[in-house]
């Protein structure tokens, strides 16, 4: 979908990811094989640009969470728009309920950058790779209070940090211990 606009919803609650981060952050996805026919999750859409970016890469399906009204109403065209309604579902609601009910291989997490529930949001995720984009390094977090996640990959790009996290061999899911077999 290169070259095609993407709109971004009125109002400063939602901060759209820079092309420069959006691109560097699907190059290094690419690169691990991750992103052709996998399940993604756009929590915190906004506009829906990193679950529309992981489609125009392949991805099979993508599962947008907003709860912001107006963004919604910019997500849904955005997504029609482009004619990936069929590869979509738009969720409303608070991503960090939402996240534990979703069976995805990726979670993009692109929260406001006041953010400070990592460890929460992490907790609830099943997917097995989490992309962060924070307003601080996250690589900092104390590997005690995410039980389960080993960060892979941490890259400042101007205010913006993404951050890689990957399950660990020993994960904790449903209060069951997996060996990562």
């Amino acid at each position: 979908m290169r070259g095609r606009r993407i709109e971004a919803p009125p109002g400063l609650d939602t901060r759209p990811t820079t092309d420069m981060v959006r691109e560097a952050v699907f190059n290094a996805l690419n690169s691990l094989d991750l992103i052709r026919d996998a399940m993604v999750a756009d929590l915190y859409a906004g506009s829906g640009a990193l679950g529309i970016e992981a489609l125009s890469r392949g991805a099979a399906h993508c599962t947008f969470v907003e709860r912001d009204r107006a963004a919604l109403r910019t997500l849904r065209s955005n997504v029609a728009e482009l004619g990936v309604d069929d590869r979509s579902k738009v969720v409303p609601g608070d991503a960090l309920v939402l996240v534990a009910a979703l069976d995805v291989d990726i979670v993009l997490a692109d929260p406001p950058y006041d953010f400070d529930r990592w460890p929460d949001l992490l907790a609830a995720t099943k997917a097995p790779f989490v992309v962060a984009e924070a307003g601080r390094p996250l690589d900092r977090l104390d590997p005690e209070s995410i039980p389960g996640w080993t960060v892979t990959r941490t890259k400042r790009y101007g205010r913006t940090w993404v951050t890689f996290f990957e399950r660990s061999d020993d994960v904790i899911v449903d209060g069951i211990i997996h060996d990562g077999e």
